[in-house]
Order: C-alpha cells, then sequence, then structure tokens
C-alpha cells in the first residue's frame, strides 16, 4: 500500500472541497481512513458483469401518479397509392405506406430487404453507419414473413418491414460490439428482448448500427459515422447509425436507445424523427448498459406514425429488465389535437433561437391551439451529469482498472476513457445529494405537466435535455425545416453549433422537441403528426453533399 494519508495531505485537499478541518478532526480522519481504503481495495477484487444491475432501481413515477387509460392502438388507413416505380422512392416511403404495400401484397419483405441491402453496400461506404451487416440472416427472416403472409397470417404493421439495431443490443451468433475496441469479437448466444419482440412483430433484421464507443458520440472502431446531408460532420451520437441509416434510406426503421440525448441529438442533425419513451417502457434485457437509471430504447424513423407503430411492437413489460415497467400504450391517429394544452419555455426562443424554431412555435398557433409561457426552477441541472458519470464509470470499471480503456479511439478530455477516470474522484456524498437534488427535478417536472399537456422547444431547450432524461419523461424530436450550417464541431449541440461552425455552409436538416407525461406518448405523438403535417418537410431526402 501507498504511503499512509497525513493530515497535511487533507489540509491541502480542503479547499477543493470548500470545508476547514481542525488538527484534531485532521488526524481522527488519517487514524480511520485506512480501513475505508482497504475496504475498497477488496472490492475491487469482484469483477461485475456489465448485465449484472444495482439493487437499487429508479422509477420515475412519484407518490399519487395515476397511469394512463389504455384506449387501443388506431393507425391512419389512408392509402398510400400504388407502389412506387423506383427503388428509392420504396427506400424512403415511411412505415405506414411499406405496410400498407406489404400487406396487400404490391412487394414482398424479401424484395424490400433486397432494395435495403443493395443501398447498404452502395452508400455504407461512405457514411459508416452499419457496424455489422447479416444478409443471410435477413432474408431467411423475410422468407419467412412472405411465407406466413401467403398462408394468411399478418403479424401486423412492420410485418416484413427491415430494420437496423443500434449495436448495443444483443444478436443472437452476431457480433455486438458496442462500438469499442475490447468487444469487437463479442458474440452473443441470444437476442436482446426488443429484438424478440421485432421478430414477433414480423419486423426483419437487416444488420447492427454503428454506435459510438461505449454509447458516446458518433465515433466507433471502424470511423466516424456520417450525417447524410454533410458527409464532412458526424451524425451526433451515440445512435449515429440508426439516425444515418434511417436518414438515408438505408431500412424502414432503426432501434436507438438514450441515456442523454443519444436518440434525438442524431434525430436533430439527421433529420430524422426520434421517440425516446418514459424510463421503463422498453425492456433493456440484452443491451448493453450504460446508465441504469437513465437508460432508454426507443425507435428512430422517417416520420411520426412510424415510431408509434414501433414502440407498439416494443412495449410491455419485462422482468429480465429490474427497471421495467408495465404500461400500456396508446396511440390514434385520428383523435386530433384540440383541447391541448402546449407550453413553452420563453427563454429557449430568446437569443440563439432559429427562425425554425419560431416558426414551429407559430405552427402551434396556426393549429388552433394556444401556447403558453411556463417556468422552471432554477435549479443546478447539470449537476446530475456526474451521476452519468459515476454510473457509467461503474460499469466499466474493468476497462479503468486494467487499462482497456487506452484501446479506445477516441482519448480525448470528453471521452470516456478520461472521463472516467475523472469520475473516481467524485464524492459519495454529493452523489446522494445529487440523487436528492434529481428527486427535486422529478417533483418540477411533475408540476410543470400538472399544467400542461405537451412542451415544445427546440431541442436544447433550457434544461429539458438534462431534466427529461433524469426525471424519465419522454421526448419526442422531429424535423421542422432546414437551416444553413457549416460544418458543426463534435460535442456543440443545437443552434450554437450552426452559428460557430466555419467553412461553406450547408442545408441541414433542424427540428423540434416535444415532451410529454410519464407514459402518455400518445399525446405527444398527436401533436407530432399535426406539426408534420404542417411543416411538411418530412418527406425530403439528403443530399449526401461533401
Amino acid at each position: 500500500m501507498a504511503d499512509k494519508l497525513t493530515t497535511g495531505d487533507i489540509a491541502a485537499a480542503e479547499p477543493l472541497f470548500g470545508i476547514s478541518y481542525t488538527e484534531t478532526e485532521r488526524a481522527q480522519i488519517c487514524e480511520g481512513i485506512e480501513h475505508q481504503i482497504l475496504s475498497a481495495v477488496a472490492r475491487r477484487e469482484l469483477v461485475f458483469a456489465n448485465h449484472e444491475p444495482p439493487a437499487l432501481r429508479f422509477d420515475p413515477r412519484l407518490a399519487g401518479f395515476e397511469m394512463p387509460a389504455e384506449t387501443g392502438l388506431r393507425f391512419s388507413a389512408d392509402d398510400p397509392g400504388p407502389l412506387p416505380e423506383t427503388s428509392e422512392d420504396i427506400a424512403y416511403a415511411p412505415l405506414p405506406a411499406l405496410a400498407h404495400w406489404i400487406a396487400t401484397r404490391q412487394i414482398t419483405g424479401r424484395a424490400l430487404t433486397e432494395i435495403y441491402l443493395a443501398r447498404i453496400e452502395a452508400l455504407n461506404p461512405r457514411l459508416y453507419c452499419f457496424a455489422t451487416l447479416c444478409p443471410e440472416r435477413a432474408r431467411a427472416e423475410a422468407d419467412r414473413t412472405d411465407k406466413l403472409l401467403a398462408e394468411g397470417t399478418h403479424l401486423g404493421p412492420l410485418h416484413g418491414i427491415p430494420y437496423a439495431l443500434k449495436d448495443i443490443c444483443d444478436t443472437k451468433d452476431i457480433a455486438t460490439a458496442w462500438g469499442a475496441e475490447p468487444y469487437r469479437d463479442r458474440i452473443p448466444t441470444r437476442d436482446a428482448a426488443v429484438a424478440e419482440r421485432l421478430s414477433a412483430a414480423g419486423a426483419v433484421l437487416l444488420g447492427k448500427s454503428a454506435v459510438g464507443a461505449l454509447a458516446l458520440g458518433d465515433v466507433w472502431y471502424g470511423g466516424t459515422t456520417r450525417n447524410p446531408w454533410n458527409l464532412n460532420e458526424g451524425s451526433g451520437g451515440s445512435s449515429a447509425g440508426s439516425a444515418s441509416a434511417t436518414a438515408a434510406g438505408l431500412c424502414g426503421f432503426a432501434i436507438g436507445t438514450e441515456t442523454l440525448g443519444s436518440i434525438t441529438n442524431p434525430s436533430q442533425r439527421c433529420g430524422t424523427t426520434g421517440l425516446r419513451p418514459t424510463h421503463g417502457r422498453v425492456s433493456r434485457r440484452g443491451c448493453m448498459a450504460l446508465c441504469p437509471s437513465l437508460d432508454k430504447i426507443g425507435p428512430i424513423c422517417r416520420g411520426v406514425e412510424d415510431t408509434a407503430m414501433v414502440l407498439a411492437a416494443l412495449n410491455g413489460a419485462d422482468p429480465g429488465d429490474r427497471g421495467s415497467i408495465e404500461a400500456p400504450f396508446s396511440f390514434d391517429a385520428g383523435a386530433g389535437i384540440a383541447g391541448l394544452r402546449v407550453g413553452y419555455l420563453p427563454e429557449a426562443f430568446g437569443e440563439g433561437a432559429t427562425e425554425v424554431d419560431h416558426a414551429a412555435l407559430q405552427a402551434v398557433r396556426d393549429l388552433g391551439l394556444a401556447p403558453v409561457e411556463v417556468a422552471l426552477p432554477d435549479l443546478p441541472y447539470t449537476a446530475l451529469y456526474d451521476l452519468l458519470h459515476a454510473e457509467a464509470a461503474a460499469q466499466f470499471e474493468d476497462l479503468t482498472l486494467s487499462d482497456e480503456d487506452d484501446r479506445l479511439t477516441r482519448q480525448d478530455p470528453a471521452a470516456w476513457p478520461n472521463r472516467f477516470r475523472m469520475a473516481r474522484f467524485l464524492s459519495a456524498v454529493d452523489h446522494v445529494q445529487l440523487d436528492r437534488l434529481r428527486y427535486r427535478v422529478m417533483t418540477a417536472l411533475d408540476a410543470l405537466f400538472s399544467e400542461i399537456d405537451v412542451l415544445i422547444g427546440p431541442f436544447n431547450t433550457g434544461p429539458m435535455l438534462v431534466a427529461s432524461n433524469f426525471t424519465g419523461h419522454p421526448c419526442l424530436h422531429l424535423r421542422a425545416g432546414f437551416v444553413q450550417s457549416g460544418t458543426r464541431p463534435r460535442g456543440v449541440l443545437g443552434s450554437q453549433a450552426q452559428m460557430i461552425a466555419p467553412g461553406p455552409r450547408f442545408r441541414v436538416p433542424h427540428g423540434i422537441s416535444l415532451w410529454g407525461r410519464l407514459f402518455d406518448e400518445g399525446t405527444i405523438l398527436r401533436l407530432g403528426l399535426a406539426l408534420e403535417q404542417v411543416f411538411g418537410v418530412a418527406g425530403e431526402r439528403p443530399t449526401f453533399a461533401e
């Protein structure tokens, strides 16, 4: 063991913690701290598997919470017209159209799968959005869905639809490498719960979409996943591959995960529609755990109703996930939005807001609603980041202690290796107090959503990105328009990134976020569906500009 802690060491550290001890108190600390250190060293002899959960689990529901009533599912029945003549038009079609053409046998699941596999072969070398492809499995699954349909069995709106699965969700006998060099040879023996549920719904797995190493950013061992609207920049993280592939028409839809922005951030950059469900709604069994109290799984699509179709297949409690919560999912595409109470934070539409942001708020008024100003208490929301860092550092402690983290491509100050090391200097007492801050934020958002049904704002609205992720509230992010932007740097979000990005300007998507009450995704989807019609930009395709 290293030299023992001295009273001088303690005195030197006191300014860092804003505290001052007497010489007697310092001596008492030195007398007892050796046992504390030895206990920590002994505990480090234990190595925990990533899937082993903590004893404590996060539940977003406060006392008195009432689950929304189940009202069923009703998707639109509009006829999308005949099957397009070109494979590109078919590839970019939204799920309701694809589902109709398959159900009416205008195209087979196998033919649709071949369209996407051909597009992946042509475009993935430029986008780096797929880490692994499984064409044999895809063709076999597509043939199975075609056979079932021929026999009179239709599994639902995802029947025969090819999709991409974020590469932190296990797939039996197919590499699931978490985007990180130490796990490149990791081959699961069972599908994750989300893969099982999508298979039961008739969806066809094309492959594993690239993920920033250990679910951070868009840099993985295969390169940097690109934004199809500007190939000079990354696609955002960490569901980077899922958003890029969906935006580029390489799949019918994709599955992403979010701990703190990893569905909504790449959707903002790539112009996709991302739905981050309420924490606990979708099972995480078989998926890499980054922060068990924060991780969520949701769909990334090209349209609002698409996300409802996918969430319907994913929804349901699972005893294999300690954080799983039984909750109904209701959606009615024809219900309308009359009477919805919509709120906004005025500071979100102040300095830095774009014309698209202001137009989105005006669109709510044009729909006959009257958005009202709301407020959140002044709290140190960003301090909650340390909860995330502590959980993530614990989940991957073995990388830090073994120096395997040196193998990760990203080694900058904001990358995981450094964040994991820094987390070891966090105070356990502060950690508990941060958990109490989290509870205070939960009560603040609970009070907010007692006044309104939906909050609208830019992706980086005030504290909402942080606050709503830590409280577990759902968020829908959809394309609202376009802005001119230079190539944006990594780690800078929203309109700020566009303002500081240097060099040539590119026409890139810009989205708006809708936040809702716990387990009330159906309401934000209804408003999203109406806004999508007003915006009229969902069908525009990326330019693959360089």
